[in-house]
């Protein structure tokens, strides 16, 4: 039967200055969360944007994914109390962790039809959103990333719909893994092309991940 994943939080927002390492960039980090429904294209949410779209957004990145699960664990070690959006995704997820996730299962949301295309990469801007320098270091350890959509059929989607599993990708590699193997197990050449061996992978991730097999020998 199919999975149905409850959506926490659906949040969008443009992107404004924020402040990092003592100069301003632009940054679609600051999401606001709405209950309207919105139509998701091919590259982004509608009401949505980002400040850097060589390294953000585009088709294997139009959504951003983070489990609402994990904001216990960050609020507690950061002492901070967070909002949903507060790791800049776009869907806060009710379930399904980086260990439970696998690169190409497909969904369905609302009119939409969308597939997992990598981890989420954390990049400075989380911790500087936050005033916490170490912090884009402490999601890379603990695999807490997110992770993104693509759009295979582009639709009106909202809150209330939810995710429903339409089709578990056959090899089965969690975000979790891929992420064990991208900053950890980092030489693992069998962990690399097992990865690679995954079609829906995004082109970014393919890239950079064969170059590294290429230069293991």
């Amino acid at each position: 039967m199919s999975r149905h994943y409850a959506v926490e939080s659906l949040n969008v927002g443009k992107p404004r200055l924020l402040k990092a390492n003592a100069k301003e960039v632009m940054s679609g980090f600051n999401k606001q969360a709405t209950e309207e429904p919105l139509y998701l294209s091919a590259t982004q949410l509608e009401g949505d944007g980002q400040g850097d779209t060589v390294h953000h957004g585009g088709a294997d990145k139009a959504v951003c994914v983070y489990c609402f699960k994990h904001y216990p664990y960050w609020e507690e070690r950061l002492g901070l109390t967070l909002q949903p959006g507060a790791f800049g995704e776009n869907v806060t997820l009710h379930d399904l962790t980086e260990e439970e996730i696998h690169i190409g299962d497909i969904f369905k949301w609302g009119e939409a039809v969308v597939q997992v295309s990598q981890p989420r990469q954390p990049c400075y801007k989380i911790a500087a959103f936050h005033g916490i320098p170490e912090l884009t270091v402490y999601v890379e350890q603990t695999g807490y990333t997110g992770f993104y959509l693509r759009v295979l059929e582009p639709g009106t989607v909202s809150r209330k719909d939810g995710l429903l599993l339409l089709d578990k990708a056959p090899q089965e590699i969690t975000v979790a893994y891929a992420n064990h193997i991208k900053y950890r197990s980092k030489t693992d050449k069998e962990g690399i092309e097992r990865i690679l061996a995954v079609q829906a992978l995004s082109d970014s991730w393919r890239s950079s991940l064969a170059k590294r097999l290429e230069k293991l020998g």
